[in-house]
């Protein structure tokens, strides 16, 4: 499998771009090839497809993109060109800020997204975001990572924690203390 691919831009198609790699050129589908310039150095995370009668790559130049591509493909109903039609009206942040917050209705407005597929991608991917959320500065604790990463294997989810995060924060608690306070707080929800 191509992990990324780095390398310059020669060709700008409709829906690909052509990423030449020492001499070998690559079409890789992204989700805004106009954006792209010719002649640009660009380095993209790679997912390759591979089907019967063809080989695609789909790249992206965030990894965030890239994972919420990863989870909407494995989604019933959404492939990968569903996928990347869906990034190229709303970034990966704003798909995951979507999921966690059941907008079904905004999910619903997506090119190729009905209803039904929108309630599918709310209840397939809520809370499975957390690897990749973005690291908020208030509270870069190590004891409540720790905790996190606890209450996460038990099997509690990432809107759960981040109700409780604020109650948590600047304590000066260890790791066993915030834990024992963060089940605390979980029970009583």
């Amino acid at each position: 499998m191509i992990a990324f691919i780095q390398g310059t831009v020669r060709l700008i198609r409709t829906e690909t771009i052509v990423v030449d790699v020492q001499g070998i050129g690559y079409e890789i589908y992204v989700s805004r090839p106009e954006t792209v310039h010719l002649g640009k150095d660009l380095f993209l995370y790679t997912y390759q497809y591979v089907r019967e009668d063809a080989i695609l790559l789909f790249g992206f130049e965030k990894e965030e993109d890239y994972e919420v591509f990863m989870r909407l493909i494995n989604v019933r109903g959404i492939g990968p060109k569903s996928a990347l039609n869906i990034l190229s009206a709303i970034s990966g942040s704003q798909m995951i800020e979507a999921i966690e917050n059941d907008d079904v209705k905004r999910l619903k407005s997506l090119p190729g997204i009905g209803a039904k597929t929108a309630s599918q991608i709310v209840l397939d991917l809520k809370g499975k975001f957390v690897s990749i959320e973005k690291e908020d500065t208030s509270m870069d604790d190590p004891a409540w990572k720790e905790t996190q990463e606890a209450l996460i294997s038990l099997g509690y989810k990432a809107n759960q924690l981040t109700t409780i995060k604020k109650e948590l924060a600047n304590q000066n608690l260890t790791t066993e203390q915030m834990l024992q306070k963060a089940l605390r707080l979980l029970a009583t929800q």
